[in-house]
């Protein structure tokens, strides 16, 4: 991948999952460009490991580089002169799926809190807590209910994040987002709820 500060929160996002033992579902990660804006999105999915698919539990990860971020990051990049700190646009989704019963949303209440923890000089916020009724439209299909916690947010880069990775600040933060999500999809995974089997096993 090219040598840039995105590209190294990326690689900082996957050390840290891959440190927290958790299963990257590999089809649903994407790479996109936005070509009318210039915005660069990368999606990812990560669930508990060997619970087939889909996972009972997974996270969503949206990571975005706005394209006013790009125009700081290349003003610092040829001025070497940091006027503002560029942005990362985050929103991490925990989904529980699978379920054959409709779920209490304030089931997840104590465990997905209004803020994450710390991560730079921010926190991410809950924005919404949604429950899903997919009713199939073949009879012999199973109605399929599903819950996620949305979680949205800018993290803030320092300059010495700049410096094409080689601090150790965005280790250090996104280990901290790292271990916040891992020890989420856990709680999630331990909740006392009835499951449907999984369509592939592992």
């Amino acid at each position: 991948m090219m040598d840039h500060v995105f590209s190294d929160a990326i690689g900082a996002l996957r050390d840290a999952f891959t440190n927290a033992f958790l299963e990257r579902q590999a089809f649903d990660e994407h790479f996109q460009s936005d070509v009318l804006l210039g915005d660069l999105v990368w999606e990812t999915s990560y669930g508990l490991p060997g619970e087939g698919r889909p996972p009972r539990v997974v996270a969503h990860i949206t990571l975005t580089w706005p394209n006013w971020s790009q125009a700081t990051y290349r003003a610092w990049y040829t001025e070497e002169v940091f006027h503002e700190s560029p942005a990362i646009e985050m929103e991490i989704v925990f989904r529980v799926q699978r379920l054959a019963n409709q779920p209490d949303a304030t089931l997840v209440d104590d465990i997905t809190p209004r803020q994450s923890p710390q991560i730079s000089a921010g926190k991410l916020e809950r924005e919404s807590i949604t429950v899903e009724i997919a009713r199939p439209t073949q009879p012999a299909g199973h109605i399929d209910y599903a819950i996620e916690v949305t979680y949205e947010g800018d993290y803030e880069l320092a300059e010495e994040s700049l410096q094409d990775g080689t601090s150790k600040v965005l280790d250090e933060h996104f280990n901290t987002l790292g271990g916040w999500i891992a020890s989420t999809l856990i709680k999630l995974g331990d909740l006392q709820l009835v499951y449907l089997p999984a369509d592939e096993t592992i």
